[in-house]
């Protein structure tokens, strides 16, 4: 029982954090929805166990308790007891036959269908790639949006407050992945609140003891001697034989009265303030437009100004007279002047949405970006998302989507790419990069044979509530996802040449579900739709 109950408790224990979090490879919203419905099941499973177990203690002990009077009175007096023929009988059927029956009771295991649905399902759990991604998922948003450790555990996050919390063990949890992956920046900030809230009064599986070994050597790696010492001290005064902490505070104390020789200085205590979101520098990545990439996504940045928006105007587009859209012609409405990059309005119906969606659910995958070296598509740590591609012959909406896209660009879509359903779960991003191909990737699309992308045609299937804006880190601007517009944009200039400027950037979405829709359309077959410039920036 004791076993059973345990390995239940691991269960549900693993399910709930991976479930209650985003993981990277479950980066799809709409597919982590069977699993709370996994979910609802198994704890369903659980809750018929437990009434099982209930029922069968209840029958043991009614047997307890009767034989338990029973015994009382025939050790008052055995043989008295015995004289009487039908005690003598009671008592060797008891033993030969009820005692057997009780013995069959008790060995009955009614957990046998909570683990056979366990077993089914396990198949579809969450591994440790995802909840080692979904903790990740947390740290990017954590970084993007400029979000302290606390807002996340008190489940405080711009424009809503919600219940869900976490533990000491789960802040843990995410510093210990962070100190796994040599990531000691934000394994100081997961560390100090899960030492807060422990220091708070909060229950824990972790030790002090334990938080205190991680925190420590994190704050050394981060370059602060004095604190790492404090903390050490406070790790030694706790657990004077822990295996580690005496070496390393003896080296840090050596190391600090070094480096204070040789710059002459003199001791100063640690800082007594607490260790928080910009108490020191997050480290330098791959990516040169990171800062501003991030304010961008935050609303911070933007380089819309009134001389800029009075150049903006919003127009009915025909399409260059296309039959389809003289008589209801689509709403078009400027998003940033130069580049020109336009959104149009109520481009799909909500029914439309719904049907793409449908088709494209159970082919959602891990989405890819094509090796710009190869040509061959694979997947990418700096876009996290889920994708899927649709073809005309899998439903009329996709060839009348395709004809609506090719009527308001006025370009041929018979050269372009497959529709590419993609869903973006909470920290779903995809970091600035370009959409063509530049002239030190001549392979990218050379499978293809259509030449380069020489527009972007997004569509926006869903409203998000924080977050997932579309923004060009180059020149300031952000776009916000709204459901049913579109935006587009050339990335070629008319001589072919690439446009540098449109680099753009998915931010992470914070709260909500993003999902979008894209049309790379190619340069063949629109040598006489757009014929080419005058000049290398026509």
């Amino acid at each position: 029982m004791k076993r059973v109950l345990s390995f239940i408790f691991w269960a549900l224990l693993f399910c709930c954090r991976c479930w209650t979090t985003q993981a990277e490879i479950f980066t799809s919203i709409s597919q982590m929805t069977d699993l709370i419905y996994t979910e609802k099941e198994l704890v369903q499973s659980l809750r018929e166990y437990i009434k099982a177990e209930e029922s069968k203690l209840a029958a043991v002990k009614s047997w307890a308790n009767k034989l338990d009077a029973l015994t009382i009175v025939s050790t008052s007096d055995p043989e008295g007891y015995l004289a009487h023929p039908v005690n003598a009988y009671k008592l060797m059927k008891r033993l030969n036959t009820e005692w057997s029956e009780l013995e069959t009771l008790v060995l009955e295991n009614p957990s046998d269908g909570f683990i056979s649905n366990m077993s089914t399902h396990r198949q579809y759990f969450p591994d440790e790639e995802d909840e080692t991604g979904a903790a990740k998922a947390l740290m990017r948003l954590q970084d993007t949006y400029q979000l302290d450790s606390e807002a996340f555990s008190r489940g405080r996050l711009p424009g809503m407050h919600s219940n869900a919390l976490l533990s000491v063990d789960d802040c843990f949890d995410m510093g210990k992945t962070a100190y796994n992956d040599a990531d000691y920046y934000h394994a100081v900030l997961w560390l100090q609140q899960a030492l807060k809230q422990l220091d708070a009064g909060e229950e824990a599986v972790v030790s002090k003891a334990d938080i205190l070994d991680y925190l420590s050597y994190s704050v050394y790696q981060m370059g602060d001697l004095p604190r790492a010492i404090e903390l050490t001290r406070r790790l030694v005064a706790i657990d004077s034989s822990h295996q580690r902490a005496g070496g390393n505070l003896r080296y840090f104390e050596r190391l600090l009265m070094k480096q204070l020789n040789e710059l002459n200085q003199e001791y100063q205590p640690a800082s007594e303030e607490p260790i928080q979101l910009g108490t020191y520098s997050r480290p330098k990545d791959h990516l040169p437009e990171r800062e501003a990439y991030e304010a961008l996504c935050r609303g911070e940045g933007l380089q819309m100004d009134e001389v800029r928006r009075s150049r903006l105007f919003c127009r009915y587009q025909d399409g260059n007279r296309s039959a389809r859209l003289l008589l209801k012609p689509m709403k078009e409405e400027d998003e940033w002047d130069s580049p020109h990059i336009v959104r149009y309005l109520e481009v799909l119906s909500d029914e439309e949405i719904k049907k793409i969606k449908e088709l494209a659910r159970p082919r959602l995958a891990r989405a890819t970006v094509r090796d710009p070296k190869t040509g061959v598509l694979t997947t990418a740590n700096y876009r996290v998302s889920k994708s899927a591609w649709l073809e005309e012959e899998d439903d009329p909406v996709i060839e009348r989507v395709n004809q609506r896209i090719q009527d308001i660009t006025g370009l041929t879509v018979d050269t372009a790419e497959l529709l590419q359903v993609a869903n973006y779960g909470v920290g779903g991003q995809y970091e600035p990069h370009y959409d063509f191909s530049r002239k030190d990737e001549p392979d990218a699309f050379k499978r293809l044979g259509t030449g380069n992308r020489v527009a972007t045609f997004l569509n926006y299937m869903s409203d998000v509530e924080a977050g997932g804006a579309t923004v060009f880190p180059d020149f300031g601007a952000a776009i916000r996802p709204r459901k049913g517009t579109a935006v587009f944009w050339y990335n070629l200039f008319k001589s072919g040449e690439g446009d540098y400027r449109t680099r753009h950037a998915a931010c992470p979405v914070l709260v909500g579900s993003k999902w979008v829709s894209n049309k790379w359309i190619h340069e063949r077959g629109q040598e006489f739709l757009r014929p080419c410039g005058l000049t290398e920036v026509d």
